[in-house]
């Protein structure tokens, strides 16, 4: 608990701070735009969950944005793990999940899915929103809402765009400058992201949006080549007689395990330079004042380019790529594949339509289907390091065209004009398709095809229905009670590896009933209490179940018989309501059955990981939000939050000697706090600073030293942001992010000290 005294005394001393969190969002999948002024939402009386939201203004005066996940970086008791900027994998962590458990991240957009559910580790698509776009962003905790399916048990995120209501435009252009010096890496980076927008909202009622972002970024090294002593100190040495070169550029240092490590170089395409472009039209009509409907159709492709460097040289000064190589004693077998590079292209389309009546009361109705498709994904990768690769040579390629998912949500909701009940009766669907092919490259890796090694294919279907009611049973007192019933299929499931027999996986059927209450009292204006109990169950992915994979000294083992996490949660709120602050406490519990998770062996060659259940996880905490207006001087605000997290196995049948340890990446203590300050009209000043505790990237909690490459380290971290606004056109704002240039790691390194700039114009 000694760590967490610095950060705690840091909050209590700004308990009440600015708007930041302040509560609302409506209790449809359609999430209303709701004006905060400092002061709690009408609409958050109807949820059962606890919720957290930025509107677009706090969040261009508070944080240097160029990424759109990075509007969730100061959220409360949360994680988002973006590696550098462009990273198309930034993974979300939430109060009793780890940020490798993508699947319990539910991420919507103006209504659409864009959490990716079709792999083991893929991030939400945040591809597919500009950060210029984005009106609003609301978080809801836990799987108290019967109205949102059951990858809600971590975290719900509703990204709202803004809806043109007369004609405008506008266009920026932003920049960032990182110099990053890590284990012999010097690199020089700057990235660049321009976006332009129109919209109008005709007089006929048909309202229109365009967007086009362009991103042009290349991200520091994410991973080095590196072999471990043993525990004596002592480096293994190769069998059989080599020509050995001795080289010069080996780092030592310690792994996050204890042991001595010899670290070689960036590997693995570890430098990756990504030139990514959105395309993305909206477009609505309103048939009358109480219908309308919408659209979107989104478009994003990807070229990216990967490159490694090697530290080793010989005697004359030549760069070593593979090999037999000496330092100081100790010999080791470079593998030509270690510094092989990479490169991929993707293309994916997402579209969807929205149809819904707003009458002011009584019943309203509506529809909402999407699509994601992949039209393009295709991995190249080579079997030789970089300057052998150049020429070509012999490699591998990976593809998933085809890979798509489809959902479908009916919806109805009853207000009364003066009435106790407020009803919402659904029904659900989705499909997911994973399709997946592997190819043996003898001649050219950049260019030509070659022999199937996998495929790889596998269906999931769910439907549900579910029904919750807000009950205004007593003046001051409501009880939201909900429940999901959803009926889960698996099949058309195959994995084949060439030479090999094809398996053919047996198709499954599940279903499972999931109820939700929640207990809310407003004892006083000022004061509202609730308990929310709720249970949520996430049923396996496509790639879970189905994607195995063979890679060099690794194999990862899916298990087509996984049992679906369930998550049986409750928690506790307190919000107390000032004239210019608000202040919320939650203490929460969330156990977990049949936890899934990658287990990996490393005690055994090859590697072998397996994609299991573990057996009960039970996670505890509290959390402190708040903010404030005019903290002791006009003008000036703060914003901060607080969780004190502990997450412990307490049942794991496969591996016994994980009970009682610490669940992986659940820090003990995640904080942030903000200060912003509108000197006038024209200038706004805003710092924020951000802490993560102690956490483990084992299940064994083996890693004793995790602040370092590979480990899971604690995030110190400072940032800076000025607005100079010189007339209702122009937005200029300078920044840095991470001042101090703190190392840490979420086993890839984290960005350092990164300078930003950005421009606006508005039209």
């Amino acid at each position: 608990m000694k760590l967490a005294l610095k950060p705690l005394a840091l909050i209590l001393a700004t308990a009440f701070c600015h708007t930041t969190f302040a509560q609302g969002i409506a209790t449809e999948q359609q999430v209303q735009s709701v004006a905060i002024e400092g002061k709690r939402s009408p609409l958050a009386a109807n949820l059962p969950a606890t919720t957290a939201s930025l509107t677009v203004e706090q969040l261009r005066l508070q944080q240097n944005i160029f990424n759109p996940e990075d509007v969730l970086l100061n959220m409360p008791n949360t994680t988002i793990r973006k590696r550098y900027s462009g990273d198309r994998n930034a993974l979300i962590g939430g109060r009793s999940f780890s940020s490798t458990q993508a699947p319990r991240g539910l991420v919507l957009l103006d209504g659409y899915l864009i959490s990716n559910f079709l792999g083991r580790f893929d991030a939400p698509r945040w591809n597919m929103i500009a950060p210029e776009e984005i009106e609003r962003v609301d978080m809801l905790f836990g799987p108290f809402s019967a109205i949102y399916p059951g990858n809600s048990i971590g975290s719900t995120i509703i990204v709202s765009t803004r809806k043109p209501k007369t004609f405008e435009a506008s266009a920026r252009f932003a920049l960032q400058r990182e110099n990053f010096d890590s284990y012999g890496q010097h690199e020089k980076l700057t990235n660049m992201q321009s976006s332009i927008q129109i919209g109008d909202k005709l007089p006929n009622g048909i309202w229109y949006r365009f967007m086009a972002n362009h991103q042009d970024s290349t991200g520091h090294p994410m991973q080095y080549y590196s072999v471990n002593a043993n525990d004596a100190g002592v480096f293994a040495k190769p069998a059989g007689t080599k020509s050995t070169t001795a080289v010069t550029g080996v780092i030592y240092d310690i792994a996050p395990t204890g042991q001595k490590r010899a670290v070689f170089g960036a590997n693995a395409g570890a430098i990756d330079h990504t030139l990514q472009n959105t395309v993305k039209a909206q477009f609505g009509y309103d048939f009358s004042n109480n219908l309308t409907a919408e659209g979107m159709l989104a478009w994003w492709n990807n070229d990216s380019a990967t490159r490694n460097s090697s530290q080793m040289r010989d005697a004359t000064g030549q760069t070593i790529w593979s090999g037999r190589v000496s330092n100081n004693g100790n010999v080791w077998d470079i593998p030509t594949t270690a510094f092989a590079p990479f490169n991929r292209n993707e293309a994916h389309l997402q579209s969807g339509v929205t149809l819904k009546t707003r009458y002011s009361s009584g019943w309203n109705f509506s529809l909402v289907a999407s699509q994601y498709q992949i039209l393009e994904d295709l991995q190249r990768n080579a079997n030789n390091p970089d300057p052998v690769a150049a020429l070509g040579g012999a490699g591998t390629s990976t593809t998933r065209e085809g890979t798509h998912f489809r959902t479908l949500e009916l919806q109805s909701t009853y207000k009364p004009i003066a009435g106790q009940h407020y009803l919402s009766l659904c029904l659900h669907a989705n499909t997911y398709h994973l399709q997946q092919q592997v190819q043996n490259i003898v001649s050219d890796w950049r260019t030509n095809s070659g022999v199937d090694s996998q495929k790889v294919a596998g269906d999931t279907r769910l439907f549900a229905l579910y029904g919750q009611d807000a009950w205004n049973f007593a003046p001051s007192w409501k009880a939201t009670l909900g429940a999901r019933w959803e009926s889960w299929n698996a099949d058309d499931g195959f994995q084949q590896f060439t030479p090999g027999a094809t398996q053919n996986y047996a198709a499954r059927h599940l279903t499972t009933f999931s109820p939700k209450a929640a207990l809310t009292w407003d004892a006083m204006d000022e004061v509202t209490l609730r308990l929310s109990a709720g249970r949520g169950t996430r049923f396996a992915t496509v790639a879970e179940l189905f994607q195995g994979s063979q890679s060099g000294s690794s194999i990862v083992v899916n298990d087509p018989h996984l049992r679906p996490e369930r998550s049986d949660a409750f928690e506790f709120m307190l919000e107390k309501r000032f004239n210019n602050a608000n202040l919320r406490v939650s203490i929460f519990q969330d156990k977990i059955r049949d936890t899934i998770w990658s287990q990996t062996n490393l005690t055994v060659f090859p590697n072998i990981t397996n994609v299991q259940n573990v057996d009960l996880v039970n996670t505890r905490g509290i959390e402190l939000a708040g903010d404030m207006d005019h903290f002791f001087i006009a003008g000036l605000s703060l914003n901060g939050n607080l969780a004190l997290n502990h997450a412990t196995i307490l049942e794991n049948k496969n591996f016994p000697g994980s009970v009682g340890k610490e669940w992986v990446r659940i820090p003990r203590v995640r904080a942030s706090i903000g200060v912003n300050y509108m000197v006038n009209s024209v200038w706004n000043l805003a710092t924020t600073l951000r802490y993560v505790g102690r956490q483990y990237t084992d299940m064994m909690n083996l890693d004793s030293y995790p602040d370092t490459y590979g480990g899971v380290s604690r995030v110190k971290q400072i940032d800076l942001r000025a607005v100079y606004m010189p007339s209702k056109n122009w937005q200029l704002a300078m920044g840095i992010d991470n001042v101090l240039d703190y190392r840490a790691y979420q086993y890839h390194p984290l960005p350092g000290r990164n300078l930003f700039a950005e421009i606006r114009y508005i039209f």
